[in-house]
């Protein structure tokens, strides 16, 4: 998709008879190898024109709007190209917002493109009727524009897509339904008013100027205690993070939606950061007299050094982003592997080990409580347990796609990545039900590797069960059907339960928290996939083991503790009071929860 126009190959559909026609032939050009979407007769043109085409790009039926626009930003996520969906008007159009604004709040190129009732209905409340345009100013307002002529047609296409690429952000295509149907012009006039664009972009390789590679030097060859804090715009940059660490004797810690930039079997890599990371993580970034943060909008402040504490450098591709979290004294703006690797000569190898070292020892203290706290027994099983299983069993070529929930703080803390695997989900806007779609799309980016979800059930009943549905309608044409669907099952919408706790000091809200206990596992079968229900910590390893060995997909319907408590690993003496007032105040698993509390070490007032 980064291509060029000039070297784009010729169109093989013949000469566009349509707008639609002419559409889908650019989206040809610009190299989209499918488009994600619900049909509806928003948009019967296009969905014609595809047909004619022979399905290219390809058109995936996918189960709910929303879950479209999910595998959109997730296609984006895996593979760096541009997602695309599309909706009909109207309600369609709505369902797309959720998964358009998870693409837009984490930085992904997408481009939506929309149906819309006929222009010379619009403003006479015609039935579905919605001013697509004001719907979509927000979350696409780098590019939003309604297609009201063929010869706008071009432009408009090559902009969404360039403004996509460009600015990593969301854009919008709305094309009426008569507007499709009408004599497609391939090729505007020339006059005065026309535009003649083309197709194809290639991203530059931003690098700051020498002179502030100098600054950022002078402060981290200054440091004697260097935290480096790498996000998702470390993703395609490990080794030359790793090589900078190393020169500076730095640790290595990640925000969310950077867990698989650097592998975490690196003595020095000491996991997540914040409230869903890990204490060695926290204590360095704590301790730290210099702060390096790469490719980062790391979001929790309160674990960043206090300000004043340490010296600053950011990295990051968007200027916006610089000094957002932590007062840095030198920003650069640049693409991070390029960057750093203008960087790297300017750095000085560390002598004194004595900082590393420290780093290395909370490492190993914090995986022997990581240890400690799995082994812990709770009457159903604790999820812990299951990332310890999983972690060495992961395929080396893994994608990972997490949900949002209390199964994400287990992902976030415990699960142990390596090279070469990949893990996303939906890190800023943090919504549920994105783990489906995601999974899914990552099979279509790479048929012929494994994936996992994680899933809490609270993601999985909102639209997990939807993800299944799509997921069921293809696997049979991926070269490796095993996608493992982990679901941590334990009846509650845990993660906002101990929120209540420990942020509000309200007790669990039974009204608003508990689940049905809803049989996923046989749900999976009912589609023609593979299912286990898990119940037993003694079964864990062996149900692992079959859905990773599995000739289709795999629901693990895991029946786990809602008492394990997702909290950061070190509690605030505030935090501690209110989760004690939550316990005292007829928490209806006030019992259970104070036994699990006091097997994990957390140690309450009074």
């Amino acid at each position: 998709m980064s291509a060029p126009a000039s070297i784009v190959p010729p169109l093989s559909i013949g000469t566009p008879r349509t707008v639609a026609d002419h559409l889908v032939a650019r989206l040809i050009q610009w190299g989209v190898p499918r488009i994600y979407g619900y049909p509806g007769d928003g948009y019967n043109g296009i969905l014609g024109a595809i047909r004619r085409a022979g399905d290219r790009p390809r058109f995936v039926q996918v189960a709910h709007e929303e879950l479209s626009a999910f595998m959109a930003c997730a296609h984006a996520k895996f593979t760096g190209d541009v997602g695309v969906c599309m909706a009909t008007s109207g309600p369609g159009a709505i369902h797309l917002l959720n998964g358009l604004y998870d693409a837009r709040l984490d930085h992904q190129p997408v481009v939506a493109i929309v149906g819309q009732q006929s222009q010379f209905s619009i403003g006479g409340h015609y039935q579905q009727e919605v001013d697509l345009a004001s719907l979509f100013k927000d979350v696409a307002g780098n590019y939003c524009q309604v297609v009201n002529h063929p010869a706008q047609l071009r432009h408009a296409v090559d902009t969404a897509f360039r403004v996509a690429l460009a600015r990593r952000a969301v854009t919008c295509l709305i094309v009426p339904h008569d507007v499709q149907s009408q004599d497609a012009v391939e090729t505007p006039p020339h006059e005065h008013g026309a535009l003649h664009s083309g197709a194809g972009f290639r991203r530059p390789h931003v690098v700051p100027e020498p002179q502030d590679l100098d600054r950022a030097a002078e402060v981290l060859n200054r440091g004697q205690r260097i935290a480096m804090l790498v996000g998702a715009g470390a993703l395609q940059a490990t080794d030359i993070v790793i090589a900078v660490a190393q020169r500076l004797g730095a640790g290595l810690c990640k925000a969310l939606l950077g867990k698989s930039a650097v592998p975490d079997d690196l003595p020095f890599v000491t996991g997540s950061a914040g409230w869903l990371g890990t204490a060695a993580s926290n204590r360095m970034l704590a301790e730290c007299d210099t702060l390096f943060m790469v490719g980062s909008g790391f979001p929790y402040t309160e674990f960043l050094p206090r300000e004043g504490q340490a010296r600053g450098v950011q990295i990051d591709i968007d200027a916006q982003m610089l000094s957002l979290r932590y007062p840095m004294e030198v920003g650069l703006v640049g693409d991070t592997a390029a960057t750093l690797r203008a960087l790297l000569p300017r750095l000085h190898a560390r002598a004194n080990p004595t900082w590393r070292k420290q780093i290395e020892r909370w490492k190993r203290e914090w995986e022997a409580e990581s240890q400690r706290q799995a082994a812990v027994e709770t009457p159903r099983i604790n999820p812990q347990r299951v990332m310890a299983a999983l972690s060495p069993r992961l395929p080396h070529d893994v994608a990972i796609a997490a949900d949002c929930g209390s199964s994400t703080v287990w992902f976030a803390r415990n699960l142990q990545l390596r090279a070469g695997m990949h893990a996303t989900l939906s890190g800023t806007l943090a919504t549920m039900g994105s783990a489906l779609p995601y999974a899914a799309a990552a099979k279509f980016a790479n048929p012929a590797r494994p994936v996992i979800a994680i899933v809490g059930d609270g993601a999985m009943q909102m639209n997990g069960i939807n993800g299944l549905i799509t997921v069921a309608k293809f696997w049979r044409e991926w070269k490796d059907p095993r996608l493992v669907v982990l679901v941590f099952n334990n009846r509650d919408l845990n993660f906002v339960t101990w929120e209540q706790r420990v942020m509000e000091g309200e007790p669990k809200f039974p009204a608003s928290q508990d689940l049905i206990d809803m049989p996923y596992a046989r749900y999976a079968e009912l589609l023609g996939l593979s299912g286990l229900r898990v119940e037993r910590d003694a079964d864990i390893a062996a149900a692992l083991d079959q859905a990773l060995a599995a000739d289709r997909p795999c629901v693990l319907d895991i029946v786990c503790d809602p008492t394990v408590p997702p909290l950061p690993p070190k509690l605030k003496d505030e935090q501690k009071h209110k989760l004690a007032q939550a316990l005292d105040a007829q928490d209806p698993e006030a019992e259970e929860v104070r036994h699990t509390l006091a097997e994990a070490g957390v140690l309450l007032e009074g």
